[in-house]
């Protein structure tokens, strides 16, 4: 039976949510769990989750891209995002993996809010490992600097002729609808760490990196990333963010606990 290297099916709670199986040519022995970021930052990543996707498939890894409940493909909209559902609809997305695949351990990588989403759910989604990119680990912090970034779009002359109306924009977060209930619970975010083997890759610029100790206790080690990648340059956000150190980093680990 011919198998798609690349299947895009529902899945889930009346079949809401969406994602997309990568499937390696030979049976796989692990999995590996793909929760992406939210807003702008998972745009700019789609690219490269599809490519790392692709080259742990081509290592024999099975792979799952999916999208929460109000987001890319999923059912609801983009004011219905709730974090506690995306920490569930990681969950869910862990076990149609293992089903899927075949296979029990199972691997999740995430950037930014996708890695402190992949944190929060870890234990929960039986999850073998967590290898988060930049995660956002206070949430306080985060909500002040995409709040800083907004306010600087609104009145960035390269982009609009006249700034745009603090009204017109005061629920998005860099052209994203944002609902009340979300930012609140983004804002009193603080990521624990969990039971389980953790890498944090660091592409943060020194000035902005964030110490790490109390997310990693004793199962976890941090892994530098060059050169430091653009999350908050303003002057990229239309731009996709890409990292070939970034796949190599992820690859490698994977390819050294096979």
């Amino acid at each position: 039976m011919r198998i798609d290297p690349e299947l895009p099916f529902f899945f889930g709670a009346d079949s809401g949510l969406f994602g997309m199986y990568h499937a390696p040519a030979s049976t796989p022995r692990r999995a590996v769990l793909m929760c992406p970021p939210l807003g702008q930052e998972l745009i700019r990543t789609h690219r490269l989750y599809r490519q790392l996707a692709q080259a742990l498939a081509a290592q024999g890894l099975a792979v799952l891209r999916f999208d929460y409940h109000g987001t890319g493909d999923s059912a609801g909209e983009s004011t219905d995002v709730d974090w506690q559902r995306c920490i569930g609809d990681a969950v869910t997305a862990a076990s149609e993996l293992r089903s899927r695949a075949g296979v029990d351990r199972v691997v999740a990588f995430g950037a930014r809010l996708g890695g402190s989403i992949a944190l929060a759910a870890a234990d929960r989604a039986r999850l073998g490992e967590v290898i988060a990119w930049d995660p956002v680990v206070d949430g306080d912090d985060y909500v002040s600097a995409l709040d800083g970034l907004q306010h600087a779009l609104r009145e960035d002359g390269d982009r609009f002729n006249q700034p745009r109306t603090h009204a017109d924009v005061a629920e998005q977060w860099l052209g994203f609808d944002i609902g009340e209930g979300l930012r609140t619970q983004i804002k009193g975010l603080r990521v624990a760490p969990p039971n389980v083997p953790t890498l944090v890759l660091d592409s943060l610029p020194a000035s902005a990196a964030p110490r790490w100790e109390h997310l990693l206790s004793r199962r976890g080690t941090v892994a530098a990333i060059s050169p430091p990648t653009p999350w908050s340059d303003l002057r990229r956000l239309e731009s996709a963010i890409l990292s070939h150190p970034l796949i190599q980093a992820v690859t490698g680990r994977l390819t050294e606990n096979a």
